[in-house]
């Protein structure tokens, strides 16, 4: 735990030279109480104050000051003042801030990780590539700008391609700082200045990397980050008809409400809503490889992915032989300390969330699935904090609830199929479409069936990344795209300049 201590007088530094409030013991509550509006941090207007929970042993770790609407509106107007300049910089400029943006992110990766350890329970082995690819969001962006056409011309007409404008950046708890980077990286390539809203689950992670980016000495009111709920903050982001745009990562049912409520003002939005992910594993798969490659997809980030390949189709008639392999690879996912590198499966993020899986694994076994490993309850060993047992269901139909809706934790549904076909009908039963994954040893074969799922993203025998690959998803998994330029055109508006003969 050497590492939770350095991050601790790491902090306590850093919050105390940041205006913030510790007491004199080194296992002080940390307590935050400002935003980042219009290049400082500024006490919060709003009064209300949340605790931040340590899903290891549920213990008070710190306490967060809340924004209000008021200290929403003030970040936004401090944002518009911003877009009057940057909105009309060149691309050479936002090249320039994006590289100082990731020298200054780059700083802070290990504190970075570790706030992501201890705050949100995230395992280390996830946590730090996870950090990694926030940080370099900012060179991927830089790298994608020469792909962005800015003009077009002919006879007499000129298109250009415009910042849509201040835009309002709402990010979940589950990989906040990673979505925090993201969207910033495409907003400043695309020329628009932004207001954040992390997750209040992670002020924490939030602070530091604000504190990071702060360093990157940015032109005021470009970056503004205000703490709060989605009730307060959240909803002035969506109707303030200051904010031109929405990028929002988190649920469906939020989702819905910030495209119906921005449609008063006319909100451009980009929606990343979770999914229900399949891997579809053929029959020609090597099992020794596929299934742990399966089980990496099904319980990443604890199961609290939205890209969570938590379907597993199967042949039929290789069922068994699967339930062997599935059990004979558990051991190499054990539940534990999520700052252990060996440790897999960590926390769920907090009690209400521990509760929900605990509920679906209730629902999965009253619907007549099998429970083949896992199952209710704490892991042995793990009465303290919120963890629960990794649990694979087989006997498994795809009409079950466990198969339909996203449990967002570390449960994984076997589904058998009898044709390639039938395996990709399975695959596309569902309201989502976000992420999917093909595994087998004939690629020709394997790219045939990647290219029939409806999903954003297919992977071909496990996991992998493009950062300048799109990401979002079909149907209910939302709309829109992002990293690299498919993410600045996502922060861009199209003007036709038209002469008259």
């Amino acid at each position: 735990m050497a590492r939770f201590f350095l991050f601790a007088l790491t902090r306590r530094r850093a919050l105390l030279s940041s205006g913030e409030q510790a007491d004199g013991r080194e296992d002080a509550v940390q307590t935050i109480t400002t935003h980042y509006i219009d290049g400082a941090f500024v006490p919060s207007h709003g009064r209300e104050v949340k605790d931040v929970i340590r899903p290891t042993d549920g213990q008070v770790i710190a306490r967060a000051a809340m924004a209000d609407e008021e200290d929403t509106r003030r970040a936004i107007a401090a944002a518009k003042r911003a877009f009057a300049t940057y909105g009309t910089s060149k691309p050479e400029q936002r090249a320039e801030i994006l590289r100082r943006l990731h020298r200054a992110a780059s700083a802070r990766i290990d504190e970075l990780t570790a706030g992501m350890v201890e705050e949100y329970g995230g395992v280390v082995q996830f946590a730090r590539p996870i950090v990694e690819s926030a940080v370099n969001a900012f060179a991927a962006a830089e790298q994608a700008l020469p792909q962005i056409q800015w003009t077009r011309s002919w006879d007499k007409t000129i298109v250009t391609l415009e910042p849509v404008g201040v835009s309002g950046l709402i990010t979940a708890w589950n990989a906040n700082v990673l979505f925090m980077c993201l969207k910033f990286a495409s907003a400043v390539a695309a020329g628009c200045t932004v207001v954040i809203k992390p997750s209040e689950m992670s002020s924490l992670q939030a602070r530091v990397l604000v504190e990071a980016l702060h360093e990157a000495k940015l032109p005021n009111g470009l970056l503004n980050v205000v703490t709060g709920l989605g009730t307060t903050v959240g909803a002035e982001l969506v109707r303030n008809p200051d904010i031109a745009k929405i990028s929002f990562t988190g649920s469906v049912a939020v989702g819905q409400s910030i495209m119906r409520d921005g449609a008063a003002t006319m909100k451009r939005v980009t929606l990343e809503l979770g999914g229900k992910s399949p891997t579809i594993l053929l029959d020609d798969a090597d099992l020794k490889a596929a299934i742990p490659a399966a089980l990496v997809l099904a319980f990443m980030n604890s199961g609290q992915a939205c890209a969570a390949g938590t379907r597993l189709l199967v042949p039929r008639k290789q069922l068994d032989a699967v339930k062997r392999a599935i059990v004979e690879a558990m051991p190499a996912f054990p539940v534990g300390d999520p700052a252990d590198p060996k440790t897999a499966v960590g926390p769920m993020v907090s009690l209400k969330q521990y509760d929900r899986v605990q509920s679906y694994i209730r629902k999965g076994i009253g619907e007549g699935a099998e429970v083949l490993v896992g199952g209710e309850g704490h892991p042995e060993g793990f009465q303290a904090g919120y963890f629960v047992k990794p649990t694979v269901f087989v006997n498994v139909s795809n009409d079950m609830t466990i198969a339909r809706e996203e449990i967002f934790g570390p449960v994984l549904s076997v589904i058998t199929y009898d044709t390639d076909e039938d395996a990709i009908r399975i695959a596309n039963d569902s309201q989502y479409g976000l992420h999917g994954a093909v595994l087998g040893t004939d690629l020709a074969r394997a790219r045939r069936v990647a290219s029939q799922v409806r999903a954003g993203r297919v992977l071909i025998n496990g996991m992998t990344d493009d950062p300048q690959a799109p990401w979002g998803g079909f149907k209910f998994s939302g709309f829109g795209r992002e990293y690299g330029a498919y993410g600045i055109n996502a922060f861009l508006e199209t003007r036709a300049i038209l002469e008259a003969a």
